[in-house]
């Protein structure tokens, strides 16, 4: 990965963007994409929507969509001591909760907060194997009464992670919010590679969407108004390739070894084999995910939209989903890029993704 594109990354990566909370990084996608699409806009659920026509007027129109939203917490209660009550964003592990540093974004800035936690000593044996329900834990910002927390937080303010984007050994990097920030940046790299590479075959539509950690909410509502012919889901997907993790139930897919393609009812068969087959004659490296039921992407939305769409889901393999460390390789992000632009050279016509 360039290092510009890099930068890209751990900028939008690090931009705090808890579902229904994701203009910040909204505004970094609209800043790399400015003068780089034909159309560019932010419809009213805060999708950001960026679209390169093709080279002929009733060309298909494919669809690219990546989430920006993370998970996260939000404010809810604010008690005499100054004590910060919180709810879940998204699928929060409780279990990692606990003694972890936060960010709470109110209106005069991020503000740093610590999740208390008991020590040890202090526990019954019987609590050492218990996990604290989020509704019990709390969130210290240094405050002694509630007066003067509530001058400094506001009942809603969302809460990240104190955490970014850091480098570990090769191409591994670890951060909170590669789902699916990784997604939303892919998408806006093949809205770039179309461009430098010229007119394509179709109307290209990328789509950062918004909410859906909580619902798949602005998937559905932007492939309602772009009413796309084929439509993609760029997502994370999970990596078996640590310990404890059955394969026999997902799949073997390893970090590095490439994008993973998904097949199954969610996914259009014709669509999968463009991908496969586009990955093949372009040496790209690829996985293949059996999903044997409807995935909880994006994907899911799009392919049931108004009268049916062509769907499909890249996933790039992530270890420790819904952590504050999750880790992806970079060069499974490179690929995926390749891949999807690759594909898009490809698509002919509507008719080709009708089922045999």
């Amino acid at each position: 990965m360039q290092d510009k594109d890099f930068a890209f990354f751990k900028e939008l990566v690090e931009t705090p963007s808890p579902s229904g909370f994701e203009q910040p990084a909204q505004r970094v996608i609209r800043r790399e994409l400015d003068g780089v699409v034909d159309h560019l806009e932010t419809d009213v659920m805060g999708n950001v929507i960026g679209r390169i026509d093709g080279d002929k007027p009733d060309a298909p129109r494919v669809m690219l969509a990546g989430h920006c939203d993370e998970i996260g917490f939000m404010v809810q209660y604010i008690d005499d001591n100054g004590f910060i009550y919180f709810g879940a964003i998204g699928g929060v592990d409780a279990h990692l909760v606990p003694g972890q540093r936060v960010n709470i974004h109110t209106a005069g800035g991020p503000l740093l907060g610590v999740v208390g936690k008991k020590p040890i000593h202090l526990m019954e044996p019987k609590d050492r194997e218990t996990v604290v329900k989020l509704k019990s834990q709390f969130i210290d910002i240094g405050c002694s009464d509630r007066k003067s927390a509530q001058d400094l937080v506001a009942i809603g303010d969302p809460v990240t992670f104190a955490v970014g984007l850091e480098r570990l050994q090769g191409d591994r990097v670890t951060s909170r919010a590669f789902d699916d920030k990784m997604g939303a940046f892919i998408v806006a790299r093949v809205l770039q590679e179309v461009r430098r590479r010229g007119p394509a075959p179709v109307h290209l539509f990328g789509v950062s969407t918004v909410q859906e950690e909580v619902g798949l909410r602005g998937g559905k509502t932007s492939a309602y108004g772009i009413d796309p012919d084929v439509g993609l889901a760029v997502e994370v997907g999970f990596a078996t390739d640590f310990p404890d993790v059955d394969k026999k139930e997902i799949g073997e897919i390893k970090v590095g070894q490439g994008p993973v393609i998904a097949r199954g009812p969610n996914i259009n068969p014709m669509l999968f084999e463009i991908l496969t087959s586009t990955a093949r004659e372009e040496n790209i490296p690829f996985q293949v995910m059996a999903i044997p039921r409807a995935t909880g992407t994006d994907a899911n939305v799009i392919q049931l939209n108004r009268s049916g769409v062509a769907a499909g889901l890249v996933s790039i393999p992530l270890r420790y989903m819904h952590s504050p460390v999750e880790v992806l390789s970079l060069s499974d992000v490179e690929n995926a890029v390749q891949l999807l632009a690759g594909m898009i050279y490809r698509i002919k016509d509507r008719a080709m993704f009708i089922p045999n």
